[in-house]
């Protein structure tokens, strides 16, 4: 098995190609479930670059996954709604423990990678925006370079990668409930 484990600053990753990824994530999300879980998907589905977490919410709702789920692509959770967002499902679950699903940026040798670390996702920290931090664990999956010439370009990212990234990211959700 050919995997990059980091300590710092993500505690996984694993490319989208490789044969084993659905079970190395697996692995790393069932050591964070319990009753208290909340998956909370981030994205819009108006820009392929970032319908990573919309298409995870929505493959989790198909599949009737058993945990409550936030941010699919008919009621996405992006930089507009966000704060209110959050703010209403840390009402409905006040000791949810959050799992923040997210695209993200990244150097072009990472493209394609999916990364599971402790701590919250910054959405929108990659183009430039500040918004508040989501999640106690965080999986994000890198669909583009950084281009700091254009902070806004999202340059050629394909469809099928982004469906690649979702589908081993739900896949990994539904084998960790499995083996927890």
């Amino acid at each position: 098995m050919n995997v990059n484990y980091r300590k710092y600053p993500y505690r996984i990753q694993v490319n989208c190609v490789n044969e084993n990824a659905v079970e190395i994530l697996s692995q790393a999300i069932k050591d964070n479930l319990s009753d208290r879980v909340v998956v909370i998907c981030i994205g819009t589905d108006r820009c392929i670059g970032d319908t990573l977490g919309p298409l995870v919410g929505t493959m989790l709702e198909d599949k009737n996954f058993r945990f409550p789920v936030y941010g699919t692509l008919d009621d996405p959770i992006h930089a507009v709604n966000l704060k209110e967002s959050i703010k209403t499902i840390k009402k409905q679950h006040p000791d949810g423990f959050f799992i923040a699903v997210d695209a993200c940026l990244g150097n072009e040798e990472m493209i394609g990678n999916i990364h599971i670390k402790k701590g919250p996702i910054f959405p929108g920290k990659g183009v430039g925006k500040r918004l508040p931090g989501v999640g106690h664990i965080s999986i994000v999956g890198i669909v583009d370079k950084i281009n700091h010439d254009d902070c806004f370009s999202m340059h050629n990212i394909r469809l099928s990668l982004v469906m690649k990234m979702a589908k081993i990211i739900v896949d990994a959700f539904v084998l960790a409930t499995y083996l927890s």
